[in-house]
């Protein structure tokens, strides 16, 4: 009796690891990070840690800053330059300054039909200390220009990389707000954004970017001027 049920135990956690392993498979994706600054340093590691495989894209990937955050990622991440790091991927992140972006871009290759998730803020600092607007309309939508065939999600842009790895520092639930022409390219984004602990919140297709980039100079604002704040939406109650 004991020996029969220990087959049959052992027969369904060998079912469940095999399915385990095959979910694990099906929804791994290759992800190019490009940059290796602090948005890459929150979100390499944490999208491992998600079973992802991350290749990072670096004018310099032998430097040694370089080589310590393959290490810490772990997993078969690796780093190459930044074009070769694209070419692998399905997802490109474009963690770069907002004002390379177009230059990055030019120089990854084809980009056609990979999603490209821009979670960069342009911006323009006063003698005053506040930021403003930089770009007309939005950066988000000059990247969607730049790679027309690729499926750009604006995401990740309005919080610092302490919230992406660390979601509970806030005291509260943190909302990433989203837009993109593509509604499964979105679909894939909003996925990785829970699979942060963080709650994916959808604002429409790409031309909205530029109310996602504004939410920035709100926060980055009020700091400046002394009272600092917190945000996520709340979805209505039914």
């Amino acid at each position: 009796m004991h020996l029969l049920l220990s087959k049959s135990v052992s027969s369904v956690l060998w079912v469940l690891a095999l399915t385990l392993l095959y979910l694990n498979t099906t929804f791994a994706e290759t992800i190019a990070i490009i940059g290796t600054g602090e948005v890459a340093h929150a979100l390499g590691p944490e999208f491992a840690i998600l079973g992802h495989d991350i290749v990072y894209g670096s004018r310099s990937p032998n430097r040694e800053e370089v080589r310590e955050l393959v290490a810490r990622t772990g997993g078969s991440a690796s780093a190459s330059g930044q074009s070769e790091a694209a070419a692998q991927a399905n997802i490109v992140v474009l963690a770069v300054p907002w004002n390379v972006v177009e230059a990055v871009v030019a120089n990854l290759g084809d980009l056609s039909g990979k999603i490209i998730i821009d979670p960069t803020n342009p911006r323009m600092v006063g003698d005053d200390g506040l930021r403003d607007y930089s770009v007309d309309p939005s950066n988000g939508e000059w990247v969607q220009r730049w790679a027309p065939e690729a499926k750009v999600v604006k995401a990740f842009n309005t919080m610092n990389w302490v919230t992406m790895v660390d979601p509970a520092s806030t005291g509260g639930p943190v909302t990433v707000p989203i837009a993109g022409n593509d509604a499964q390219a979105k679909a894939t984004v909003a996925t990785l954004v829970k699979g942060l602990g963080l709650e994916p919140i959808d604002l429409g297709p790409i031309r909205y970017a530029h109310a996602i980039e504004s939410l920035y100079i709100l926060w980055g604002n009020a700091r400046t001027l002394g009272t600092p704040f917190n945000y996520h939406f709340r979805l209505e109650e039914n």
